[in-house]
């Protein structure tokens, strides 16, 4: 990590925002359910610079699973089905990377396997449908955790280490601006689903910002989303969107997204406010941030990136924690938090952003 000295003669220790990969990790063989290109383009680069052990891989076409394995040599099967992959002892540990609509069936067939689960975000819609596949979980004496990959990434991960510290006292007010393109959407499965930006695109920001308020209560979320100038006619999905809320403590958080920004250097800013400093920064483009505290400055350069540290760190907290014997940071019933943050998202931006009280504690 590059700390830009400033002269003070202490400072406090850094935490480590690093992905921690238990000793013995290849114990635990990977299986990845849902092989595409999210898959080759972060979760299989992820586990190889990190020397995690890949047993098997399914996708929905054979052609991506041969090129998954051409690509990434050291993967030590495909499988021709699904429940192929679910039935191999080799694997411990289902990736699971399939799209929304099939998330909950290939969740319960992974858990009814007797498999620790790694499942993609958002883990669902439907919080009614999900708590008897976590029970059925708990039953069988398998971890189910949320893929929410960005609390790894290193600066956010960084940040949230700052946070638990107390460094800047208590949070107070959280905020993101998206200042970058948006991703492909118009023509994607993304795009047909309602209110992409917020129930899907966003959750990695609401996610975040539900850890940095950890302990909180949500009184009131309010969002909205909308077409934007320049958007293409044939973009079911509005390319603008807005969420705020506000804690019972007055602490509050805002996240917007302009539409499909254009700038000569991009990123999504962020600002940590609390009682006893501030935490600044910026990710997805000259990831960085500044720590301002008791008159002091440090500009703080966290090593490596969301793509593809984020996706290291997300797995190896799930290793580490089955390793340890510890629920990991990531739990499916974690992230159920976050989840009901997304559904008040939802259901205020369908009312055109009237006020939803959802009573979350964080």
């Amino acid at each position: 990590m590059n700390d830009a000295p400033t002269g003070q003669p202490t400072r406090r220790p850094l935490p480590d925002h690093r992905p921690r990969i238990p000793a013995d990790a290849r114990a635990y063989g990977i299986g990845i359910l849902g092989c595409g290109e999210i898959a080759k383009k972060a979760h299989l680069p992820a586990y190889e610079q990190h020397g995690l052990r890949v047993a098997g891989v399914w996708s929905a076409t054979a052609a991506s699973a041969d090129d998954a394995r051409r690509r990434f040599p050291a993967i030590e099967r495909v499988h021709a089905t699904p429940g192929d992959l679910l039935a191999d002892p080799q694997v411990r540990v289902v990736d699971l990377a399939t799209r929304p609509e099939h998330r909950l069936r290939w969740l319960r067939a992974a858990v009814e396997a007797g498999k620790h689960v790694l499942a993609q975000k958002p883990l669902t819609t439907d919080l009614g449908a999900l708590e008897p596949i976590l029970d059925l979980a708990d039953a069988q004496g398998v971890v189910v955790a949320v893929n929410q990959n960005a609390r790894w990434a290193p600066v956010w991960r960084l940040a949230t280490l700052l946070v638990r510290d107390g460094a800047i006292g208590d949070v107070v007010g959280v905020t993101h601006l998206h200042d970058k393109p948006l991703p492909p959407i118009a023509g994607t499965h993304f795009d047909d689903l309602p209110h992409m930006l917020i129930v899907d695109y966003l959750m990695h920001w609401i996610d975040i910002t539900r850890c940095w308020l950890e302990g909180k209560d949500v009184e009131v979320v309010q969002a909205s989303d909308h077409r934007v100038p320049g958007q293409p006619a044939d973009a079911r999905n509005p390319w603008a969107a807005a969420i705020s809320l506000r804690c019972a403590d007055g602490a509050s958080a805002w996240l917007r997204v302009v539409g499909d920004a254009h700038a000569t250097t991009p990123g999504c800013p962020f600002w940590i406010h609390g009682t006893a400093g501030t935490i600044r920064g910026r990710i997805l483009g000259d990831d960085h941030l500044e720590l301002d505290r008791d008159g002091e400055v440090r500009r703080l350069v966290p090593d490596g990136a969301w793509f593809v540290d984020g996706f290291a760190g997300a797995m190896g907290e799930l290793l580490s924690a089955l390793d340890e014997g510890r629920p990991p940071e990531h739990a499916a019933r974690h992230n159920v938090a976050s989840l009901r943050l997304m559904l008040a998202a939802r259901a205020s931006a369908e009312q055109d952003g009237a006020p939803v009280g959802p009573a979350v504690p964080l």
